[in-house]
């Protein structure tokens, strides 16, 4: 195979995702496959689990993933369509040497890209960039191999039931937003007791009732309207790729993924006191102090599921998360991000929590947050403009933590700055005890970003 140049800006942080027939095409899927089987073969391995989503090019993708894989002299495990931890699943259960993830995940309907694996952990970062080197010097090992077809569904869902020891009698309401966790989904609950409404649990990659996003809330207004109207104890939702969960309470209400993890965190530190917790640099101040209040060591760290599963391994974190509900369990599990095992650690949480999700949400200290905020930015300004107001903020005296960007300490409350890895905006929140005090570090926020000649209007 001649040698690959792949479109810039397909090599992300975390994955490598484009438009299908723009930026991303077969030949990249091919390469791709390639590049990953050479990996796979100069650490000693020879076979590689490939899954991928509901998407409509998502099968043309894969096909030319097997055919990299093959080329280089390496067994492709197929194992069909599926969510992306059914491939994370099926690279310990197959103990595979890595695995491919054909998913555009939460993206449009006319994305694509790939989650990657090797050994049993996640590439990204350099390690992505690399692999972009060694297809565009042609550096590929050559050989013959014939691809596997394994099934390996009802073990995926026999895994996810093992862990099982929650309620027995609630009414769910579960959205699967036509994307690749709606068999998974559909199979789960019907090995679960309780009552469960599913909602567009067929696969189908147009989309066509909402984008499948969890984070989102008017992405849930469907999944609202049936808790409501059906009177369920809650509902939950998963995005595109099904390594994310959305949670509605049985009023309707939405529980974050920061708020899920404090309620998630009690179970885990009941068995591992004093863990390490880890969350991302856009929690919630109420996670972090209520992690130490249960006795737990709470850690931030960077965003990006990726970083974050590097990061528990380093430390040995039992349980982490972040903001956007990527939910890891080290505990009884692997340590990847799998939103339908979220699911069944949820129930677990509320029947020893003992009361109702809603209760739960009750019970958190009221502050006043904003959402995510999105602040167009160039590419090439993102690092140096992050680096100007952490400069400012330093020079002036402020609490600065530069894990990941900036985030400051500003009397009753908090705001963070930090450079997207996947688009080309800045990404904002602040959060404070009323709404003077948000309205005050929102002006912070502004100035910082119009001293910078960033305008200060977010989408």
């Amino acid at each position: 195979m001649p040698a690959h140049t792949f479109d810039p800006t397909l090599l992300r942080e975390y994955d490598v995702r484009g438009v299908v027939g723009k930026t991303l095409h077969e030949a990249d899927a091919r390469a791709l496959g390639r590049a990953v089987g050479t990996a796979v073969r100069r650490r000693g391995g020879s076979r590689v689990a490939v899954c991928y989503d509901g998407r409509l090019s998502s099968p043309d993708m894969e096909a030319a993933v097997v055919e990299g894989l093959s080329a280089a002299g390496v067994t492709a495990l197929k194992i069909g369509l599926g969510p992306t931890p059914q491939l994370y699943f099926a690279v310990h259960h197959l103990d595979a040497d890595g695995g491919i993830m054909i998913t555009g995940s939460h993206n449009p309907p006319e994305y694509n890209g790939f989650k990657l694996v090797l050994g049993k952990k996640a590439v990204f970062g350099e390690d992505i960039q690399a692999l972009g080197r060694m297809a565009a010097a042609g550096d590929f090992e050559s050989g013959s191999a014939e691809p596997e077809t394994h099934d390996v569904f009802e073990a995926y869902v026999d895994r996810l039931v093992q862990d099982f020891h929650g309620p027995e009698s609630l009414k769910i309401a579960w959205d699967a937003g036509n994307g690749a966790a709606g068999p998974a989904m559909r199979r789960l609950t019907e090995r679960l007791p309780g009552e469960h409404i599913l909602l567009f649990d067929e696969v189908d990659g147009t989309f066509p009732n909402h984008h499948p996003d969890p984070t989102v809330p008017r992405y849930l207004e469907t999944l609202k309207e049936t808790v409501l109207r059906e009177g369920c104890d809650l509902g939950i939702a998963f995005d595109g790729d099904g390594d994310r969960i959305g949670a509605l309470d049985g009023q309707g209400r939405p529980l974050w993924g920061d708020q899920m993890m404090l309620l998630l965190a009690r179970d885990v530190l009941k068995e591992r006191p004093g863990a390490t917790i880890i969350a991302d640099v856009k929690a919630s101040q109420i996670l972090f102090d209520g992690i130490a209040e249960l006795g737990g060591t709470p850690l931030m760290w960077k965003t990006g599921h990726s970083l974050i599963k590097a990061k528990m391994q380093e430390v040995d974190s039992p349980f982490a998360g972040e903001m956007s509900a990527h939910l890891f369990f080290a505990d009884h599990f692997y340590g990847h991000d799998d939103g339908l095992y979220a699911a069944v650690r949820l129930l677990n949480a509320l029947g020893s929590w003992g009361k109702s999700l809603a209760e739960f949400r009750d019970s958190l200290p009221q502050v006043m947050n904003t959402p995510e905020l999105r602040f167009p930015c160039p590419e090439e300004r993102k690092k140096p403009v992050i680096e100007e107001v952490r400069s400012r903020l330093q020079e002036a005296g402020a609490e600065v933590d530069a894990t990941d960007g900036v985030r400051v300490r500003d009397g009753s409350g908090w705001w963070l700055l930090r450079a997207s890895n996947t688009q080309d905006v800045l990404v904002a929140r602040c959060e404070a005890q009323d709404e003077a005090a948000l309205e005050r570090l929102r002006r912070t926020l502004n100035e910082q970003l119009a001293a910078s000649g960033i305008e200060a209007q977010e989408n």
